[in-house]
């Protein structure tokens, strides 16, 4: 799709303002020629026959044509304004959408920098494009075509001179239009980078400021910095080469004017009062061609940004609701596996994986770090699809599910928890606004959070800080923890959730969260023992393979990896007493 293609697809929708708008550019263009031809009247009129009593009127006509002009000018301006912003929300929302839904694959290859400068500068440069370059481009062309049709009413020869420098002026801003629209791209490029530096060292200042690493990451800052600069200055470069050129050339036009005009005059194939009225419509010549190289640099803006905005809207998301998907009412929790397998691009994450779990079961699953434990469960809420194998909710195969369906069944404490700049009210209830704060308390106390939550000073109106800074580790899993309970989901997903807690903490989170009435399919990842252990099945995985599996005691029993690391962690004793 071509960048005028795209932004006529938003703009049809306020054509007949927008075209009303350029009418009045054009009739600003007309009443521009007024005043030179005025001007010209007073040389004739006043200064040669001395006709004093028509100045008066003839001022007041010209302060009434510019004060018409401005009028009109204001309004079409304002009409732009707004139609370009409105235009701009649309585009930001169909962005914003667009990011909604693409999945993590798209978010695994795509820095955080370029998907904000979509947002902000992309965008930006259209809005100034529909909302300044076109009508500038109308009212400048108008005003040129307006200015040479006057003057060579006036005076052909004249006429002929001055717009016989135009060709070369044309070659030039031709030649300069080619040679700058790579280096936008590059100056996009270079931004995006700029803006991912700066995001990522605000979203981890913590942890620079932690290995007192603030030196490092001005340097690194700075050599994207410098290149910003630099591509920037590539593009300068060329306007400085261009643009003197072009000033020039339409300067000149004053030159030409002054000698060939002042030939004619001598020559009597002039009067001074057309030459009057030629120098007073000079600038509608001279201004256009200054502009041309201006526009021409918004006008590849537009399109280098255009063309950003349209890779993101075209991108298609490789998991995406399906027509005709199947939707359960009230999803049950059996959940079958079957010869699964799944490749982060080349790389073999999970191999072959086949068991089942059913309704109300618990899940727990261990194994060495990397060794595909949340990948697994990211296949079950399908934020993923696999590579081979097939994986079945309650018999339907989860590619055939409605996924909304899917994903509102599903409670997620994620390992890589991300609490928003809210509430903490608003953080817990964040999948499910509408519950009361009775709902919030009660779930927040399942999950072992009440108690730190009242003895801050809002209690649960309490801002946390983006991320959840502010908070301790084990606080941000407890609330975590919460927020994917108070849904009451079918199938509930702790990855790794408890880490940050004491023994005793988590103790209590398994002792509520196993009273709890609902019937529930859950799935723990834990490195620790003490959090699996009464789980109905333990999967032990290692490079993407299920080496192990069964309930504790029958795992104890074979004395394999499960059995070390229980020696690990609660040390060499009696095992079946601890069993028991």
């Amino acid at each position: 799709m071509s960048s005028y293609k795209f932004i006529w697809k938003y703009l049809k929708e306020y054509k007949y303002s927008y075209l009303i708008g350029l009418g009045f550019v054009m009739v600003t263009s007309v009443i521009n020629m007024v005043n030179p031809f005025l001007s010209g009247t007073v040389v004739d009129r006043v200064i040669y026959n001395k006709e004093t009593n028509v100045l008066i009127p003839i001022v007041i006509i010209m302060i009434s044509v510019v004060l018409v002009k401005n009028i009109i000018r204001y309004k079409y301006q304002m009409v732009f304004e707004v139609i370009s912003q409105k235009i701009i929300l649309s585009i930001r929302g169909d962005l914003y959408e667009k990011l909604l839904a693409l999945d993590f694959g798209y978010y695994n290859k795509t820095r955080t920098g370029d998907i904000m400068a979509r947002m902000t500068g992309d965008t930006d440069a259209i809005r100034h494009f529909i909302a300044w370059v076109i009508y500038n481009i109308v009212d400048n062309v108008c005003i040129f075509i307006f200015a040479i049709i006057s003057m060579s009413y006036i005076n052909l020869k004249l006429t002929i001179f001055m717009v016989a420098i135009c060709p070369f002026i044309a070659y030039f801003t031709l030649k300069m239009s080619n040679k700058i629209s790579p280096t936008f791209t590059n100056v996009r490029e270079a931004y995006s980078k700029l803006n991912s530096i700066v995001q990522e060292n605000i979203s981890g200042n913590r942890v620079v400021k932690a290995f007192a690493k603030e030196n490092y990451e001005i340097e690194k800052f700075e050599v994207e910095n410098k290149n910003y600069r630099d591509k920037n200055l590539d593009s300068v470069m060329i306007t400085k080469k261009y643009i003197p050129i072009l000033e020039y050339l339409a300067n000149f036009l004053t030159v030409i004017m002054i000698l060939v005009g002042g030939i004619l005059v001598i020559n009597k194939s002039m009067t001074i009062s057309e030459l009057v009225v030629f120098n007073g419509l000079l600038w509608a010549l001279n201004n256009p061609m200054r502009m041309a190289g201006y526009l021409i640099n918004d006008t590849q803006r537009f399109i280098t940004s255009t063309i950003k905005i349209i890779e993101l809207l075209e991108e298609e998301a490789k998991i995406a609701p399906k027509e005709n998907s199947i939707h359960i009412n009230n999803i049950k929790g059996n959940i079958c596996f079957d010869n699964v397998s799944f490749k982060y691009e080349k790389e073999a994450a999970l191999k072959n994986i086949s068991f089942n779990v059913h309704e109300g079961q618990t899940v727990g699953i261990i194994g060495h770090t990397g060794s595909g434990k949340s990948t697994l469960v990211n296949l079950i809420c399908r934020f993923y699809d696999t590579s081979s194998g097939s994986i079945y909710i309650d018999g339907v195969d989860i590619r055939d599910l409605e996924l909304r369906n899917l994903r509102q069944s599903i409670g997620v404490a994620m390992q890589d928890i991300f609490l928003f700049s809210d509430t903490i009210e608003g953080n817990i209830a964040y999948g499910v606004p509408r519950a009361s704060i009775e709902e919030v308390r009660n779930i927040a106390t399942v999950a072992e959070a009440h108690e730190f939550i009242t003895d801050m000073s809002d209690g649960y109106d309490t801002v946390v800080g983006e991320r959840g800074v502010g908070l301790s580790g084990g606080q941000r899993q407890r609330i975590s923890l919460a927020r994917a309970l108070i849904k009451d989901p079918s199938i509930l997903i702790l990855d790794d959730t408890t880490s940050a807690v004491d023994m005793e903490t988590e103790f209590k989170i398994q002792k509520e969260v196993n009273s709890d009435s609902r019937k529930r399919t859950s799935f723990i990842i834990a490195h620790r023992i003490s959090s699996v252990k009464s789980a109905d099945l333990i999967l032990v995985l290692e490079n993407g393979e299920i080496i192990e599996r069964g309930n504790h005691e029958s795992l104890m029993k074979n004395k394999g990896y499960y059995y070390n690391v229980y020696r690990n962690q609660f040390g060499n004793f009696d095992f079946e007493k601890d069993v028991v």
